[in-house]
């Protein structure tokens, strides 16, 4: 929900919110590689680009290496500037917290978090990839 909602202030939908982390994280790429990242059609992307453009969030560019391809890429600094003022209020209250930890805690709690991801990132590509009903 709070994602959702740092979407919203921003104008943005949920998908286009996610859209923007990954490329964050995974650098520029395809349409297509986005599509897979995130679960929708190439169309169904296609207009998500193209919002994301016009927010002037991210562009399309041709691959240096490929002329066939065109890469969709984030502008960091844009989006750092629009999120810096949105994440800061919850990092200090999430240092706040972590005061209260000791180290040998805050690493069980990170051992914990890391491998509770990770086991949803298995099961979402297993009900992903399960083509039964």
């Amino acid at each position: 929900m709070f994602h959702e909602a740092v979407a919203a202030r921003r104008g943005l939908t949920a998908t286009e919110n996610k859209a923007l982390d990954v490329l964050t994280r995974r650098g520029p790429i395809t349409s297509g590689d986005l599509a897979r990242e995130l679960g929708l059609t190439p169309g169904a992307v296609t207009g998500l680009v193209d919002r994301l453009a016009r927010a002037g969030y991210a562009q399309r560019v041709p691959d240096s290496t490929d002329r066939r391809k065109t890469l969709v890429v984030v502008d960091v600094d844009r989006l750092n500037a629009d999120l810096q003022p949105v994440f800061a209020p919850l990092r200090e209250a999430m240092m706040k917290l972590a005061d209260g930890y000791t180290p040998e805690q805050l690493a069980t709690i990170g051992h914990f978090v890391t491998n509770v991801a990770r086991i949803l990132h298995d099961q979402t590509a297993r009900l992903t990839n399960d083509t039964r009903t």
